[in-house]
C-alpha cells in the first residue's frame, strides 16, 4: 500500500493546529513527532518517534498523523503507557500490518485493539482491568474516526467541549478530500473559520445559518469549536 503520494499522507497541518485540534500540548505532539532523550540511572535514554511524518525535514503533519495522534493521546495520558513500551508495541503492529502507520487502519478498530493490548501487556504487565479499560477507550475513540474503501483513516470528528456524546453527534470533521483538511461543519462542508469570521463581523447566528443553509446548532457548534481552539 503506498503512503507517499496521497492526500492522507500530504504535510497540511502546522504542530500548532494540530494540537488544538487534538487538546494536546505542543511540546508533547513534538517530542511525539520528533522522539527525545530522558533521564535513567543509567544515564540519558531516548525514544525514537512515535509518529512518522511524510516528510522528518517538513514541520507539518499529515492527516494520517492527526489520527495517530488521537490515538495516542489516550495510550499516553488515559493510560500512561510509558513512550518506549508505545514505540515497541507500535513496531509490533507495524511488522503485522505490514504498515508503517498502524494505528489508522480499519483493522485496528476490530482486531488491532485487541493485539495492541496484548502486546502493551507483554511490555508492562497491565492488570485485566486496565486491560479491559485501555480496549474500551480504544474502541470509543475510534467512533471518532471513518475509513475509505481502503480501510484507511479517512475522516476525522475532533472531539469539542460541546458535544455531550462524541460517540453520537459529530458536527464538525476534518477530511482531506474537502477544504484542503480544515475543520468544517457536517453535511455542509462549510469552514468553521468561515463561520465565525461572519460572526465576528457582527452577523447573528440566525444570518449565518441562513447563509451557509446550516441549522442554528451547527453554527453554534462551528462558534464553540474556534472559540475553544483560540483558547488552547
Amino acid at each position: 500500500m503506498k503512503w507517499d503520494h496521497d492526500i492522507y499522507n500530504t504535510p497540511a497541518y502546522p504542530v500548532t493546529d494540530a494540537a488544538r485540534y487534538l487538546h494536546i500540548p505542543v511540546r508533547t505532539l513534538r517530542s511525539w513527532l520528533e522522539g527525545r532523550s530522558y533521564p535513567t540511572k543509567d544515564g540519558q535514554q531516548a525514544f525514537e518517534p512515535l509518529i512518522q511524518r511524510p516528510d522528518p525535514a517538513h514541520p507539518q503533519l499529515s492527516f494520517t498523523n492527526l489520527v495517530e495522534a488521537h490515538v495516542l493521546r489516550i495510550i499516553r495520558e488515559t493510560h500512561q503507557v510509558k513512550l518506549d513500551k508505545v514505540r515497541k508495541a507500535l513496531d509490533y503492529m507495524g511488522q503485522q500490518f505490514n504498515t508503517p502507520h498502524p494505528l489508522v487502519m480499519r483493522r485496528f478498530q476490530t482486531d488491532g485493539v485487541d493485539l495492541f493490548v496484548d502486546q502493551v501487556d507483554q511490555l508492562v504487565n497491565v492488570s485485566r482491568s486496565g486491560q479491559l479499560a485501555m480496549r474500551e477507550t480504544l474502541k470509543h475513540l475510534l467512533t471518532r474516526v471513518e475509513w475509505n474503501d481502503d480501510g484507511i483513516a479517512s475522516r476525522f470528528f475532533p472531539v469539542f467541549e460541546l458535544v455531550p456524546d462524541p460517540a453520537q453527534d459529530k458536527l464538525i470533521f476534518l477530511d482531506p478530500a474537502i477544504q484542503f483538511g480544515r475543520p468544517v461543519i457536517a453535511g455542509r462542508g462549510v469552514p468553521t473559520k468561515a463561520i465565525v469570521s461572519l460572526i465576528d463581523a457582527g452577523d447573528s447566528i440566525e444570518d449565518v445559518a441562513d447563509e451557509f443553509d446550516c441549522a442554528p446548532a451547527q453554527v453554534k457548534a462551528a462558534i464553540q469549536f474556534e472559540a475553544q481552539n483560540r483558547a488552547a
